[in-house]
């Protein structure tokens, strides 16, 4: 059996194909191959997945790898990604399919007229709805991610680090991030050291908090690592505090207490931290009772009813307690 997986983006939403990936090896038989195609972008979130044969990327368009896609003459394409250009890869490619229940229908009704049809679902369960036919089952072992060795970090060596805690600052939507003065009284309040992990848009979000905080313990990473070198600081701090983020769930797969901040988007979408038979680590922090919420299943760069209680209404001793508890 030689099966291609389908996840173009983004970082969270990959990471939560991993489980898909590991069954499929482990399940399907002893010689099964799993090839996987993403973007280029994202392909460092792959390239030491042991439970892949082969990576395939492309730039922009799927014209860019049809030729070669066919010359690997797959058995089957699991679709995780279910958009149109999917459909238009595997019309080309012409062998058989499945995918899984993207909900779109359940989505918009929740964020246009809040009403929640959602099903108590995580999306990694209804993934496993796309490898049902191949006899594969969720093996409930969670997520992986996987740190090629050129790419781990020693903490104490490179940043004097000794135990900390790590901050996800960033998000790519203003309305899923604390805004500066939340943020700021947060951290204030945390125990110990503290490290921010980030992209390069996160710099100077986080140089000024440092200015802001001159008495605290901050290690500001944003933007100075590649993801797989944050992925391995991640992996050695005490706990996460983070928002709705691809972070959040490579934190998952490392089984690390995470404390998550949510704002114009909800954990009902089913794309919170996936931890199975370790909830316990999980806490969320959500503002309940808003009319406005969720109204986005992404986010916006400004709240659209421009008072973002969402964020602005978070109980912040609540979560700076939830951090200190680890």
């Amino acid at each position: 059996m030689k099966v291609l997986v389908l996840r173009f983006s983004s970082i969270g939403d990959i990471v939560l194909t991993s489980p898909i990936v590991r069954c499929l090896k482990q399940q399907v038989g002893e010689n099964c191959e799993v090839h996987f195609l993403t973007k280029q972008g994202f392909k460092d979130l792959l390239t030491d997945n042991p439970y892949l044969t082969k990576l395939h990327t492309i730039n922009k368009e799927i014209d860019e790898v049809i030729a070669d896609l066919k010359a690997e003459q797959f058995d089957h394409v699991v679709d995780l990604h279910k958009n149109l250009r999917t459909k238009r890869l595997i019309a080309k490619l012409g062998i058989k399919n499945s995918s899984f229940p993207k909900l779109n229908i359940e989505k918009w009704l929740y964020t246009n007229f809040k009403v929640n049809k959602m099903p108590k679902l995580h999306i990694v369960d209804r993934y496993f709805e796309a490898v049902k036919e191949l006899g594969v089952s969720n093996d409930a072992m969670g997520l992986d991610f996987f740190i090629g060795a050129d790419n781990e970090i020693d903490v104490k060596k490179h940043f004097g680090l000794g135990k900390y805690k790590a901050v996800a600052i960033g998000a790519q939507f203003a309305t899923k991030r604390l805004p500066f003065e939340q943020l700021q009284h947060t951290l204030n309040a945390i125990e110990g050291n503290i490290v921010l992990l980030g992209g390069p848009t996160d710099k100077e979000l986080g140089e000024e908090l440092l200015k802001a905080l001159p008495n605290k313990a901050i290690t500001n990473l944003c933007g100075k690592l590649n993801l797989q070198q944050s992925a391995s600081v991640l992996k050695q701090s005490k706990a996460l505090l983070t928002h709705d983020t691809g972070l959040m769930h490579i934190a998952s797969a490392f089984k690390l207490p995470i404390i998550s901040v949510w704002g114009n988007t909800v954990p009902n979408f089913g794309m919170y931290a996936y931890m199975p038979g370790k909830q316990d680590l999980l806490s969320i922090h959500e503002v309940k009772g808003l009319k406005c919420r969720p109204c986005s299943k992404i986010g916006h760069q400004s709240c659209p009813k421009k008072h973002f209680k969402c964020m602005m209404n978070q109980d912040l001793e609540a979560i700076s307690k939830d951090v200190n508890s680890h």
